[in-house]
């Protein structure tokens, strides 16, 4: 890269920052729609999230 042009990562769209603990409302699970599908976003006890189908 020579610095007459800018990263790749910087030409990339923005990615949309979303909390877990407001997509719940304070919960431990969320429902999140794809199309026709429906996920299950779930917080774990140990603060890890895991996506269902």
């Amino acid at each position: 890269m020579n610095a007459m042009t800018a990263p790749e990562s910087s030409r990339e769209a923005p990615c949309p920052l979303h909390r877990a603990d407001e997509l719940t409302l304070g919960g431990r699970t969320a429902k999140i729609m794809l199309g026709d599908a429906l996920y299950t976003l779930r917080i774990t006890r140990a603060g890890k999230l895991i996506l269902t189908k």
